[in-house]
């Protein structure tokens, strides 16, 4: 008899920045467990092609391009997964963004701004506005947060403190609405191969410093993610609430 635990037949699910890396991975896995997926980043031809791939294997998908950084595109992600769909069942914000790479003391205001702007206030636009459709059949939404927001960063101080604030706002999502059905969660991933992530892993330095201090020793793949996912807006992890999971092949236990 197979489990249903992992089973997305009949719910709609919304993934931000899903045309490559880890966004890409997650969105086609979602499709494999059955779900209809909205492919959303800010290119639709990137989106295309992966709705394309999600098609070649016969799931179900749909592209409604979007800018986080507008408030009128995020309503517009919203309202159209609303007018296709009539349900949103899991949201996951994913899109995210580092302009600077450098000392805290030396970032610049707008850069600063962009990244607070983006990676936070931006997930919780979208939080607002799927919560009423969220509440409707207890829905859960997954923030994609990074392991730099548990811990301190020569390099990537400001990234690392939008990180950590998304943790934050899962948690406070999970207390104000989980009365509503609605779970609250995040994955703070290590360093994955993703092209948002390849100014660190094709460092040699960074590499090697990573890979030393890693007990899975290894960097990660996109596909590392997918399943964190899966468990966390599925019915496996429906007593899962207000929770940062770390996925990172243990990097965070290892010291170092």
């Amino acid at each position: 008899m197979a489990s249903k635990l992992f089973d997305m037949t009949g719910k709609v699910a919304i993934v931000t920045g899903s045309s490559r890396g880890i966004g890409r991975a997650i969105a086609l896995e979602f499709a494999r467990a059955g779900a209809t997926v909205v492919v959303s980043s800010r290119k639709p031809e990137a989106c295309d092609k992966v709705r394309a791939e999600i098609a070649a294997e016969g799931g179900d998908a749909t592209v409604i391009p979007c800018n986080i950084s507008s408030r009128e595109d995020c309503e517009a992600l919203i309202r159209g997964t609303m007018a296709q769909f009539g349900r949103i069942d899991a949201l996951v914000c994913n899109a995210a963004v580092n302009p600077y790479f450098g000392p805290i003391a030396d970032v610049p205001d707008a850069a600063f701004d962009k990244i607070m702007a983006s990676n936070i206030k931006s997930n919780l636009w979208l939080c607002q506005m799927a919560r009423p459709a969220l509440a409707i059949r207890g829905g859960a939404i997954l923030i994609i947060s990074s392991i730099g927001g548990l811990r301190g960063s020569a390099l990537l101080g400001a990234y690392c403190i939008s990180k950590a604030a998304d943790m934050q706002l899962a948690r406070n999502l999970a207390v104000e609405w989980g009365s509503e059905g609605i779970r609250a969660n995040c994955i703070a991933p290590g360093l994955i191969r993703t092209d948002f992530a390849r100014a660190l892993w094709e460092n040699p330095d960074i590499e090697r410093e990573v890979l030393r201090n890693c007990p899975a020793g290894r960097i990660g793949e996109p596909e590392d993610i997918a399943g964190a996912a899966l468990f966390l807006v599925s019915d496996a992890g429906r007593y899962t609430n207000g929770q940062t999971l770390a996925v990172d092949g243990g990097v965070t236990i290892a010291g170092g």
